[in-house]
C-alpha cells in the first residue's frame, strides 16, 4: 500500500476538548482512518457509511474481507438509524453495559452502512465505548465509526498509542493519543436468537454478568460456534486468530 503521513494528536483522556479533536474528526469525515483509545483497546476507525474509508481499514490491517467490523456510536440515540429495534432482552443488556465493552449483533437497516462493514451479512455489531475520548471523537465526526483493533491482523491488540504507531505508522491517517486503554481485551460480542443469547466472542463482559441481567427464560450459550473456511463469521474473532504475538519459543528440557 502507498505510504502516508500519520498525524498524532494528544488529548486529555479525562476531559477531551472539542478543539483538540477537531482535526481528527474532520479526517474521519473526509474518509481517513484514525486510531483512538477505547476502554478496551485502541481502535482503528473509519466512517462506516463509506466503502472507500472502510476498505482503507482492511488494507491498513491486512484484514480478511470476510471478517466483519464492529460499529461504534457515541450514544444509544444513534442506534435507531442503523439497526432494527432491539428485543427486550437486548435492551436490558444495553441498559446494564452501555457504555461499555459489550457489542450486540442486530439486524442492519438496508443501505445505511457500507456492505464491507458487515461482510455481506444482514446483521451488524454495535457498541457504545466507555471512554470519553472515543465518544467525543465519534460525536464530533458525526459518523458511525467502524473500528476493529488498531493493529496489523494477527498481532496483539494495542493498549497505547505507541503500540499503534509501531504497527501502523505510514499506513493510517492519524492517531488520537488519549493515554493507555483500560481492559486490554476486546468487547464481548453477543447475539440473541430466540430464547438463547450466543456469546460469539468472549471479552470484557463475562457470561455470569450477562446472566444476572437477562430475564428468566433467556439462556446464555458460551460455546464458540464452528465456522467453516467458506463461511463468513458473524463476529470478529470467530474465524481468524486473535492475540497472536510474534516471538521465539525455546523449550529447555531438564535432566
Amino acid at each position: 500500500m502507498e505510504e502516508t503521513m500519520t498525524s498524532l494528536w494528544r488529548v486529555d483522556a479525562q476531559n477531551p476538548q472539542p478543539a483538540d479533536l477537531q482535526e481528527a474528526a474532520e479526517a474521519l469525515r473526509r474518509g481517513g482512518t484514525i486510531a483512538f483509545p477505547t476502554e478496551t483497546v485502541y481502535g482503528l476507525g473509519a466512517d462506516a457509511r463509506s466503502d472507500a474509508a472502510v476498505a482503507a481499514v482492511f488494507t491498513a490491517k491486512g484484514r480478511p474481507s470476510d471478517n466483519p467490523l464492529i460499529v461504534h456510536i457515541a450514544d444509544r440515540s444513534q442506534l435507531a438509524e442503523l439497526t432494527a429495534p432491539p428485543e427486550e432482552a437486548v435492551s436490558l443488556l444495553m441498559d446494564a453495559f452501555w457504555p461499555g465493552p459489550l457489542t450486540v449483533v442486530l439486524p442492519v437497516r438496508e443501505g445505511v452502512l457500507s456492505p464491507l462493514v458487515t461482510a455481506g451479512l444482514s446483521t451488524v455489531g454495535i457498541r457504545v465505548p466507555d471512554h470519553p475520548v472515543a465518544r467525543a471523537l465519534i460525536a464530533a465526526s458525526g459518523c458511525p465509526v467502524a473500528a476493529p483493533s488498531a493493529n496489523r491482523s494477527g498481532r496483539p491488540s494495542p493498549t497505547e498509542a505507541g503500540h499503534v504507531l509501531h504497527d501502523l505508522a505510514g499506513r493510517i491517517a492519524g492517531i488520537v493519543d488519549g493515554g493507555p486503554a483500560g481492559v486490554g481485551l476486546e468487547s464481548t460480542v453477543v447475539e440473541l436468537r430466540g430464547d438463547t443469547l450466543y456469546v460469539l466472542r468472549p471479552g470484557g463482559v463475562t457470561a455470569a454478568q450477562l446472566r444476572r441481567v437477562l430475564p428468566a427464560g433467556v439462556h446464555v450459550q458460551e460455546a464458540a460456534e464452528s465456522v467453516a473456511a467458506a463461511e463468513t463469521p458473524r463476529a470478529p474473532g470467530m474465524k481468524y486468530a486473535h492475540y497472536a504475538p510474534r516471538g521465539r519459543l525455546t523449550i529447555v528440557r531438564g535432566a
